[in-house]
């Protein structure tokens, strides 16, 4: 994974509640990711796949240990720090697509350069967001809303919307698991080439196998320690 990652999560921990009634979810989880890398993380459900996405992401702090960003101790920061930091270097894929319903799907997946200034002019970022879409095979659908769309259709466009300002890291969240195999191939295919192809690096959750063997590689948990990392390849 790089002797400089660009991810780094050392001895993580999170626990919920307190006392007797406290739940250890992650128990001092070491992971690492680089720039164009791609990383899996699989298990049993109730593992801890989603808390440790949601600490690397900078949205849950984790109990104790550290997440470093290209050598940034994201536990350090304020409130403010952390969410600049998301806005302009992540790209978040929810099981959850969290599409506004009163735009299309082409402005959905344009949603976040509205609050970028640095973003490329918008022909540009209209042009990469109608190539994505047109990627994952919503060529037809650019100018429905929400509510016309199936679910898989929804997820699609929430991917677009993730990649859509070329991310450093993009995070994901069962980001196939609405839709059918031949779209979820292609839309596994889009987050993994997208990452090599851009520099990003890709940290997923997934219960597919097939999904999980594109990446380069996988980490197991497993009652929230990692129990079998290993090149996937």
């Amino acid at each position: 994974m790089g002797a400089d990652p660009l991810l780094r999560l050392e001895g993580v921990t999170k626990a919920f509640g307190a006392g007797s009634g406290q739940t250890e979810v992650l128990r001092g989880v070491d992971l690492s990711l680089g720039a164009g890398a791609s990383v899996a993380v699989v298990g049993p459900s109730g593992c801890g796949k989603s808390t440790l996405l949601n600490i690397a992401g900078a949205l849950d702090p984790p109990t104790s240990g550290r997440v470093l960003f290209d050598g940034e101790d994201l536990t350090a920061q304020e409130p403010d720090a952390l969410a600049a930091f998301r806005a302009s270097s992540l790209g978040f894929v929810f099981q959850h697509h969290h599409l506004l319903p009163q735009l299309t799907a082409l402005e959905n997946a344009l949603l976040p350069a509205l609050a970028e200034p640095g973003a490329p002019t918008p022909a540009s970022l209209r042009a990469r967001a109608e190539a994505l879409l047109e990627r994952v095979g919503l060529s037809e659908r650019m100018a429905h809303r929400p509510g016309a769309l199936s679910g898989g259709e929804r997820q699609r466009v929430a991917v677009v919307r993730a990649l859509i300002l070329g991310p450093r890291l993009v995070l994901a969240d069962e980001p196939t698991g609405s839709l059918d195999e031949a779209h979820a191939e292609a839309l596994g295919d889009l987050l993994i080439e997208q990452a090599t192809e851009e520099g990003a690096a890709l940290l997923l959750v997934t219960h597919s196998a097939h999904l999980a063997a594109r990446a380069a590689d996988t980490v197991t948990l497993r009652e929230g320690r990692v129990v079998e990392p290993s090149d996937a390849r």
